[in-house]
């Protein structure tokens, strides 16, 4: 059944700036999950994995550590090997995972373009992600599109929140951040804008009328 989409959403001249993974993508299903860790051999060991995982996300965010160097960390914490095809299939799976889009937020989103609101994209993430951030259908909506592996900065670093709102050419007090992460949020408020911490759509739709 096709979504209605919410009324327009005007809050000019500030600029709401979206992060991506859990607020405009939904988080790697089950199925997504259980791909990664039977490529990686590791089915009985999830929790050794995930750790793993997020211990070396940040190099790969930030752009100091390639794709290669990045699973080759995870499979040195595990005390496994992994060749250059297995990362290949490792990254394209772990990729995919985090495509799945939230049609709610997409909908806040249409809303806020709808009312003539400037958005802005602003995801830690790797480059290898940028063009999927910049070319994928929701890319028009934004303004701009920021991501931290292209920076050589991550959230919730002040240097980040900065660079995007002197990219934007706006005053501080009108930045708007949306994350799912507190820390974030909190990072965007230390130079002095506003934001929400992103639990579900329902709810980030009523704050930002509230806004209005």
């Amino acid at each position: 059944m096709p979504q209605t989409l919410p009324a327009p959403i005007t809050l000019a001249p500030r600029v709401v700036v979206f992060d991506y993974g859990e607020v405009i993508s939904r988080e790697p299903s089950e199925a997504d999950r259980a791909s990664l860790l039977a490529r990686a051999g590791v089915r009985e060991r999830a929790e050794e994995f995930w750790t793993a995982y997020w211990e070396h996300r940040t190099g790969l965010d930030r752009g100091t550590t390639s794709i290669a160097e990045y699973w080759q960390a995870v499979a040195a914490d595990l005390g496994v090997e992994w060749n250059a095809v297995d990362v290949h299939e490792l990254w394209a799976i772990d990729h995919r995972g985090w495509l799945s889009l939230d049609p709610g937020t997409l909908g806040v989103l249409h809303a806020l373009s709808a009312g003539g609101t400037r958005l802005a994209l602003l995801s830690n993430a790797g480059a290898d992600y940028s063009g999927w951030l910049r070319h994928g259908s929701f890319a028009p909506l934004f303004d701009r599109v920021f991501v931290s592996g292209e920076l050589d900065l991550v959230k919730p670093d002040a240097a980040i929140y900065e660079h995007v709102i002197d990219e934007l050419g706006i005053a501080a007090s009108d930045f708007v951040f949306i994350d799912n992460k507190a820390e974030n949020v909190e990072g965007a408020k230390a130079v002095g804008g506003d934001g929400h911490v992103f639990t579900d759509a329902a709810s980030l739709e009523a704050w930002l009328r509230a806004l209005v």
